[in-house]
Order: C-alpha cells, then sequence, then structure tokens
C-alpha cells in the first residue's frame, strides 16, 4: 500500500468540483482521502511537488497496437503495460490484430487476465473477423460477453460493404461500439507516404486522402441505412473532419479520433527518408494538420490516441519502400500534444486523453473527489525536456521523436492499489 502526497497541484477534472483549482492531495492505499489547502503531511508518505505541478484522471488510449501473440519481440502485453505509464495511460485498448487474432474467447482472456495484478488495464478490442481478413464474421456476441470492450479488425480497413452493413446491425442489439480505419487499401496499395508535391520530389508513390474520405462517406451512408454507431480511427486529412463535422450536425451517432503524430508531424519531415516517418494513416500537409487542430477545437474530434505500433529494427533499418509502417508513441502522445497546446487549451487536451475515450467506450468516469479510488496522472505541465533513446522502454525502438524537445513530464501514475512515481 502507497501513499502520496501531492503539494499544491493544479486539478484538472470537469467532473471535479476542485476542476482548475491547486490544492494539496492526499492519496492512501489507492483512495483520494483528503483535498485542501495546508495539509499535514502524515509519516513515511512520498511527497511530489514541482512548479507547474498538475493532476489528472489517467488516460485511456483507444488505439495501441501490442502484438504480443505471435510477435512478443516487438512488443509484450507487460512492456506496453510500461510504456503506457510512462506516458499517462492507466487503460490502454489493444487491437486484435495478434497471431492469433482476438477472435475468440480464449484470445480475449489472454488480454484481460492479469489486469487484476497491473497498474495498467489492457482492453480487447475483437476482431470482426475471423483473422482480420475481412471474409467470415467472428462470433462478436461472444467475443462481447468474454471482454472485448469494441470491436474492429484493427489496422485492417473494413472494406467489405456487406460486412460493414452486417456488423453495424450486429453490435446494436449489444450497444457495442465497431471501430474503423478508413482506408481504401486499393487506392493505397504500394504507397509509401501522402500524396502530393513531397512525394513526387522524393520519388515516392502517394496515398492519396481520397482513399480516407472515400471510406468515411461509405460508411455513413451506411450508418444512414442500418442505425447503430461507428467510430472512426486515425482521421488524417482535412476533408475527414468536415464530412464527420456535418454528419455530427446531422445527429448521426458517429464519433472519430486522430493519432498524436499526425498532430505533431507533416509530410515534410520525411525529405530524410527517415522510415520511423513512415505512417499509416500517412503524415499529410500543414493544411490538414491545422484543420485536424481545428477539429479538436470545436469537437468534431472526440479523442486523441497514440497509435502505437511498434516495429523491430529489421522491419525499420531497411531501403524506405521496404520497411513497414508504424511508429511507437505510447510514452509520447501526451507530451506531443501538450507541446503543441498553443493550439488549443491543456484542459482541452485533457479531455480527449481522458474523459472523452472513458465516454466513447462507456467505461466509468473516474473523478478527483474526496473518498474517490484513485485513478490518477500526475505530471508538470511545462518542464522540457529532449526525448532520448535510452528513455524508450518499448520492446521496439522506433519513435518518430528521438532527439525532439517535448514540454512535459510525466511524474507519477496511480490506479487503485498501484503507484508508480517516475
Amino acid at each position: 500500500m502507497y501513499s502520496l502526497f501531492l503539494s499544491q497541484a493544479l486539478i484538472l477534472d470537469k467532473n471535479s468540483p476542485f476542476h482548475q483549482q491547486k490544492k494539496d492531495i492526499l492519496v492512501q492505499s489507492g483512495i483520494i482521502q483528503q483535498i485542501g489547502d495546508k495539509l499535514p503531511i502524515p509519516e513515511n508518505t512520498q511527497v511530489i511537488q514541482s512548479e507547474n505541478l498538475c493532476v489528472s484522471i489517467g488516460f485511456v488510449d483507444l488505439r495501441c497496437h501490442v502484438p504480443d501473440l505471435g510477435f512478443e519481440y516487438k512488443e509484450t502485453l507487460q512492456t506496453a503495460r510500461q510504456a503506457a505509464a510512462q506516458g499517462g495511460f492507466t487503460h490502454i485498448c489493444v487491437l486484435p490484430n495478434m497471431l492469433p487474432a482476438l477472435d475468440s474467447k480464449d484470445s480475449v482472456q489472454y488480454v484481460l487476465q492479469n489486469n487484476s495484478s497491473n497498474l495498467v488495464q489492457t482492453l480487447p478490442i475483437g476482431a470482426v473477423t475471423l483473422k482480420t481478413k475481412g471474409e467470415d464474421l467472428s462470433e462478436m456476441i461472444d467475443l462481447h460477453q468474454a471482454g472485448a470492450v469494441a470491436f474492429s479488425d484493427g489496422l485492417q480497413p473494413i472494406i467489405n460493404t456487406d460486412i460493414l452493413l452486417k456488423t453495424l446491425l450486429y453490435l446494436q442489439p449489444l450497444g457495442a461500439l465497431l471501430l474503423q480505419r478508413p482506408e481504401d487499401t486499393l487506392l493505397t496499395r504500394y504507397g509509401q507516404m501522402n500524396e502530393g508535391i513531397v512525394a513526387t520530389r522524393l520519388g515516392l508513390k502517394g496515398m492519396p486522402a481520397l482513399a480516407e474520405t472515400l471510406i468515411i462517406q461509405r460508411d455513413l451512408e451506411i450508418l444512414r441505412y442500418t442505425g447503430g454507431k461507428i467510430h472512426f480511427s486515425c482521421i488524417s486529412c482535412a476533408k475527414s473532419v468536415e464530412l464527420i463535422r456535418q454528419a455530427k450536425a446531422e445527429r448521426l451517432n458517429v464519433t472519430c479520433d486522430v493519432s498524436a503524430l499526425n498532430l505533431f508531424f507533416t509530410e515534410e519531415v520525411l525529405q530524410e527518408f527517415d522510415t520511423n516517418f513512415k505512417l499509416n494513416p500517412p503524415l499529410r500537409t500543414q493544411a490538414d494538420r491545422e484543420a485536424l487542430w481545428q477539429g479538436i477545437a470545436d469537437d468534431t474530434i472526440d479523442a486523441i490516441v497514440s497509435d502505437h505500433q511498434p516495429q523491430d529494427t529489421e522491419s525499420k533499418m531497411l531501403e524506405f519502400d521496404l520497411a513497414q509502417f508504424g511508429a511507437i508513441n505510447l510514452q509520447t502522445a501526451f507530451l506531443a500534444c501538450n507541446t503543441q497546446k498553443n493550439q488549443v487549451s491543456l484542459e482541452k487536451i485533457i479531455e480527449k486523453f481522458a474523459q472523452k475515450p472513458r465516454e466513447i467506450l462507456g467505461l466509468p468516469q473516474p473523478s478527483i473527489q474526496v473518498n474517490a479510488p484513485a485513478d490518477l496522472c500526475i505530471f508538470d505541465s511545462q518542464q522540457e525536456q529532449i526525448f532520448s533513446a535510452s528513455q524508450i522502454v518499448s520492446l521496439s525502438q522506433n519513435s518518430p521523436f528521438v532527439g525532439e524537445k517535448l514540454k512535459g513530464r510525466i511524474l507519477a501514475v496511480c490506479r487503485g492499489d498501484f503507484c508508480k512515481v517516475f
């Protein structure tokens, strides 16, 4: 059991009566015991104090690839938990793209089995189709009852229109959520980066924004026909933001998220052919990046995700066109957005990492108040650091943030009986 004292921490939790107030907070044995001013510090209590100390509820990542089953050398559930804690997350949603895929009760239970003994909770996203191949529907009712928090084919978009339609219908009685990564894979085949002037100059085949927006338009039409709800994961271009904005104005039950990578970088960083910037969805233009931030500001975009995709050295240290897509980002997702927070308020960023993902998944909303269970991210909002390879705790090293100056530092994460101070 632990005893933790936060000295004059700015509370960032819109559900707390102390929101936007600086208070002392005492956490003992997993419970917030006291919140106030000039509180006494009990013996044997660890004190955290910092010039710009902040506390929010723990972050939830809606999109995290942990290829533990079959690809343990890239990332395991345990190493992902360690990276997530250092990024301020207390819950991460694990994509179904394992080997075997999360298309059976046993594989769903594998992801859930050690949660009771760990700070960071791993939440399985059930596969829509067997082996995420897009051909035959999985037993989604069984997966839902086994503990799947949502359904998706993860890294693979659902291209088959009939499967998408049936999935939206099947999930309605369960109240379950479909996560779709919008990409017409025929239009992006052999593509390496965003289609445009930079791709032409570098001699690389482009991946047009049209591949994303066509799928969003199709899926919204199907949603109008079937009812239900859909969540678009990792939108990346201005037209996508506008389509979802219009759909929300029409009161369709649609939500979406954006990767912190697309909020921080643009296609210009690919000039040196660094494969750590080879991502899918690809990094797009400055105009797209600005539209994404505007979508955050006006709540068209509901959540920010890490889109954590670990790749071993052999998958990245190759010619650009042969390298695999993806970057690790659990440790850096929040810091990247905090560094850019001149775009929106820190409060808005916290909402997109903490409250909104829980709302989308229908998870309980913890709150920072007396006698409430602790589910906390404690950080300094202004402390700057140069992120280095030595800080990486993931098994894979494919971070595009190595050498970047980031603002903010995670100081501690608490959930229930577990607490980790860094």
